[in-house]
C-alpha cells in the first residue's frame, strides 16, 4: 500500500471519535460547523485524493467504511491485519501492472511514429536521436565525467527534471546513469545539442521513478554537452 495512502488512513482512524451512518450522505457544506467537522472532511478528501492518485477509480465505500467502523468501535474486524493487507497489495500490484501494460503500449505506438519524423536516427538499441546544435569537440567515453545542462520531459510534455530550470549545470561519470544517456552522449561531440529519445528499458523500465515517471515510460531529453574530463 501506497505510503501516503497508509499514513492518511492512519492518521483519519487516529481522530475520528465519532461514527458515521447514513446520515453523512446527506450533508451539506453548511453542516462544517466545527473545527472537527472541517477536519473529518478534510481527511476524506485527503484520503480519496492518495487513492485516485494510484489508480483506483472506484471504491465499495460501505465496506470501506465498515471496516473502519469495526476497528474504531473495537469490534473484531472480519478480515486481519495480515489478510486485509494481502488483499490491498494484490489489488495495487494489479493496477500498477495494468498501468505498465498500457504505458508500454503508448511507447511503443509513440516512438514507432516518431521514428518516421525527418532527423530522427534510431540506434540498434532503440535509442533514437536528432542534432539540433553539432558540436565541433570530442566525443566523450563511457569512462569520461560529463557536464551538461538537460531538459526532461514525458511523452505528453511534463517535466520531471531540468538542469535548464534550476539554472545549474550537471557533472556526473557517463557510466553512472542510466543506458540511454550512456549511449546517446557519446554520441555527442562536445558543444552539440541534442534530443534524446529513450524507450523504458534505456530508461527505468518496468519500475519508473519517482510519482513523476511511471512504469514503461518513454523520456524525452533535450541535452547540451558543455564538457568532458577524461578519467
Amino acid at each position: 500500500m501506497n505510503h501516503k495512502i497508509l499514513h492518511a488512513v492512519l492518521l483519519a482512524t487516529g481522530l475520528w471519535t465519532v461514527s458515521c451512518n447514513a446520515q453523512n450522505n446527506k450533508m451539506k457544506k453548511e453542516d462544517l460547523k466545527t473545527e472537527l467537522d472541517s477536519v473529518s472532511y478534510g481527511l476524506g478528501v485527503n484520503i480519496a485524493s492518495n487513492i485516485k492518485t494510484q489508480g483506483i477509480k472506484e471504491l465499495n465505500l460501505q465496506a470501506m467504511m465498515k471496516g473502519m467502523e469495526h476497528v474504531l468501535a473495537g469490534d473484531s474486524p472480519w478480515m486481519g491485519d495480515q489478510e486485509a493487507m494481502m488483499a490491498i497489495q494484490a489489488y495495487f500490484t494489479k493496477i500498477s501492472e495494468a498501468k505498465g501494460a498500457e504505458n508500454k503500449k503508448a511507447g511503443e505506438a509513440y516512438l514507432a511514429e516518431n521514428a518516421k519524423k525527418k532527423g530522427i536516427i534510431t540506434t540498434a538499441s532503440g535509442l533514437q536521436y536528432e542534432v539540433v546544435k553539432m558540436g565541433d569537440g570530442a566525443k566523450p567515453l563511457a569512462t569520461d565525467e560529463v557536464t551538461v545542462h538537460y531538459h526532461g520531459t514525458t511523452t505528453n510534455g511534463e517535466v520531471f527534471d531540468s538542469s535548464k530550470e534550476r539554472g545549474e549545470p550537471a557533472t556526473f561519470p557517463l557510466n553512472g546513469v542510466i543506458a540511454g544517456w550512456t549511449e546517446g552522449l557519446q554520441l555527442m561531440p562536445k558543444g552539440s545539442i541534442f534530443k534524446l529519445y529513450l524507450p523504458s528499458n534505456l530508461a527505468y523500465g518496468e519500475r519508473g521513478a519517482g510519482e513523476k515517471i511511471p512504469p514503461h515510460a518513454v523520456l524525452i531529453f533535450e541535452v547540451e554537452l558543455l564538457d568532458i574530463k577524461k578519467k
